[in-house]
């Protein structure tokens, strides 16, 4: 079988390192190309993405992973070329955005896929089946990570539209509704923005009763991404590292699979196959209701680039 043809729009720090090694781990793809304003990346190189889907020949899908803010132009022409299309987390700068990305793509009649990577820890499908039916009596997220190490340069996580410490924190809001038996509403937040920056640096979720997150962006040594759920019958699962590591009742269990990014391809490749999307905005929608709800409180600036 002739493997499908396959681009990077957005080459920085997260392509280099997931997007292209998960890609050349699966024999259904070929890379062909990526393009970046820098200009960097690998296979055939583009500075201006809208050359690269005219001029790359046997292109028939494309991970778009820049920044959320312009991928709706990238999206509209990508899906008028026919291109299958996956949308690195998260999917878009708003809800409106991200459903009309669903409308263009049925419209082309290609496949759209917004991925939300952390879910695809063997982990957490183990976690999901174990609360599946329960009732959660308590959920503790803990996300706290320093963004001068996971996020080096980029400026535009501090913008209007740039998620701030909820880039990170989606990931763990997209395990959470994955693996609680229960749909969360956000009752309240308070959220810790830097005197020169739109965006927060730290938030304190509330989810109503025992269930809450703390995200931050603040933390100087090592990281902390666990998620703790305690059920009324006494079940205690908690994952740790980001989704990685699975512990219940105190006892880690094991867990194989061949990792995040290259179980995201896989999935790709099933959907393009059958020609279906998979577009669940759940998490995206949790922020969204953060920052509507939230309480702002302006904190000590922040170093940026």
């Amino acid at each position: 079988m002739k493997p499908i043809g396959i681009a990077i729009i957005g080459y920085g720090k997260i392509a280099a390192d997931q997007h292209v090694p998960s890609i050349g781990k699966n024999d259904r793809f070929e890379l062909l190309a990526t393009s970046s304003r820098s200009g960097q990346g690998v296979a055939r190189t583009f500075t201006d993405w809208r050359q690269m889907i005219r001029e790359v020949e046997g292109l028939e899908a494309v991970a778009i992973t820049t920044p959320p803010g312009p991928r709706l132009e990238i999206a509209q022409e990508c899906a008028a070329a026919g291109l299958h299309i996956l949308l690195e987390k998260p999917p878009a700068a708003t809800i409106s955005e991200a459903e009309l990305f669903r409308v263009i793509a049925a419209q082309h009649e290609v496949t759209l896929f917004a991925t939300w990577h952390a879910r695809y820890n063997p982990a957490v499908f183990a976690a999901a089946d174990l609360l599946s039916g329960k009732t959660v009596s308590s959920l503790r997220i803990i996300w706290h990570e320093d963004v001068h190490k996971w996020h080096p340069g980029q400026d535009w996580i501090w913008e209007p539209g740039g998620f701030g410490v909820f880039d990170p924190g989606i990931n763990a809001l997209s395990i959470a509704t994955a693996i609680m038996p229960q749909p969360l509403f956000v009752k309240s937040a308070d959220l810790q923005v830097p005197e020169n920056a739109q965006t927060p640096i730290a938030a304190e979720v509330s989810f109503g009763g025992n269930l809450s997150a703390s995200l931050d962006w603040r933390r100087s040594e090592g990281e902390e991404w666990t998620i703790h759920v305690e059920t009324d019958d006494g079940l205690v699962v908690r994952l740790e590292k980001g989704g990685a590591d699975l512990i219940v009742n105190g006892v880690a269990q094991p867990s194989e699979g061949m990792g995040e990014y290259p179980s995201v391809y896989t999935r790709f490749v099933d959907l393009i196959d059958n020609r279906r999307s998979d577009v669940d905005l759940t998490p995206l929608r949790l922020v969204a209701d953060c920052l509507l709800v939230g309480r702002t409180h302006r904190t000590d600036p922040v170093e940026r680039t």
